[in-house]
């Protein structure tokens, strides 16, 4: 039978109280702390501590904090990303950043999912969904990304959207749901 942590990285229904999950969320409750309360002043203990707590970061990443992350071991961060202040990563299941990546404030990427029915949900069975932005992708500040999204290379999403679906490669899209208004 497989381990509440492997129900968990599959994709299938898991208990998030589970100890060694908790060990992870632990874990990266502290690098979290380390990162963000890491000093501008010193830019390579700031990196040093960002890698600690993601399991890939690219090249010339810049990453400000506040960055607020469920383990960081299930995200990786391509080459020449900037991800600005105040950024929400939940990596229950893979979170994966393109190359060139531009991710406004407040932006927030949310793999986990919750049953709809009343009676799972109360006994705290939750699943996630992977998340993927491609290369050069731009997310415009408050841009929430939901379970199970996809979003092409060079797509630009506009402040405040909800991203609910796919988007195709070289797109924008604004609102809630987000909607593609204009090819690129």
């Amino acid at each position: 039978m497989a381990s509440q942590k492997e129900r968990m990285l599959a994709g299938e229904p898991y208990l998030a109280d589970d100890p060694e999950i908790a060990a992870d969320a632990q874990r990266a409750a502290e690098l979290g702390e380390a990162f963000n309360d890491s000093r501008a002043a010193d830019p390579e203990g700031r990196r040093a501590a960002l890698r600690a707590l993601i399991s890939e970061v690219g090249e010339d990443v810049d990453v400000r904090p506040p960055l607020h992350v469920d383990y960081g071991t299930h995200i990786s961060i391509g080459p020449r990303t900037f991800v600005n202040y105040g950024c929400v990563f939940l990596d229950v299941a893979r979170i994966t950043i393109g190359a060139d990546v531009q991710i406004g404030p407040g932006v927030q990427l949310l793999t986990p999912t919750h049953p709809l029915d009343p009676e799972p949900r109360r006994a705290k069975w939750e699943a996630a969904a992977p998340i993927t932005l491609g290369d050069n992708v731009w997310l415009g500040g408050g841009v929430i990304v939901c379970p199970g999204v996809t979003i092409g290379e060079n797509t630009v999403v506009g402040a405040g959207a909800v991203v609910t679906k796919d988007l195709p490669p070289n797109v924008v899209a604004v609102g809630n749901p987000a909607r593609v208004t204009r090819h690129l």
